[in-house]
């Protein structure tokens, strides 16, 4: 009895330990296995029927891989701040959607109804792409250097800030 009650003290402290860590974590800031590595070979059709591949996207120049559904309610909110980035950094960097897990009349409606500020959306009904990039959700977005490798991921919607500070610090876009 006296050596359970000798863990138990050293289990609790450990156990607070682990809590307190957890709570400073920004639930943004997920790590992404794909980070520092080329972005994988996924062939796929784009949302109007196109094939094409993910890696070769940007066409050898800086990429934003933005993930969305027509269903999710935090991409619509989303939406005007890729729509406006498109708008204004579109000649220097390719704005990629990667429609995940949706229908294709539903998302050709929304992008239609909402504007499309991609070059074109890769279409992923089941998700499969979603799994190769790690999608935890919607909306995603990676960013992807000219040589195709993954210098970042954002979790959640992005802000008109937050967006220009990344095509900032990772592309040296302003």
């Amino acid at each position: 009895m006296k050596v359970w009650r000798l863990l138990l003290l050293p289990a609790l402290v450990l156990l607070l330990a682990a809590l307190a860590l957890g709570l400073r974590h920004d639930p943004k800031q997920i790590p992404s296995p794909l980070i520092g590595k080329p972005l994988p070979s996924i062939a796929g059709q784009t949302l109007d029927g196109r094939p094409v591949d993910l890696a070769s996207a940007g066409q050898g120049g800086p990429m934003v891989i933005n993930v969305w559904a027509s269903w999710c309610e935090s991409c619509a909110i989303e939406h005007p701040v890729v729509v406006a980035a498109a708008r204004q950094f579109g000649d220097r960097v390719a704005f990629i959607g990667l429609d995940y897990r949706d229908k294709q009349e539903p998302a050709a409606a929304w992008l239609a109804e909402r504007g499309n500020p991609y070059r074109w959306s890769f279409f992923d009904p089941e998700g499969r792409a979603g799994i190769e990039l790690g999608v935890y959700g919607v909306p995603e977005t990676f960013f992807v250097a000219a040589d195709g490798t993954v210098l970042a991921k954002h979790v959640g919607p992005l802000d008109p800030d937050g967006l220009r500070d990344y095509l900032k610090r990772l592309f040296g876009v302003s």
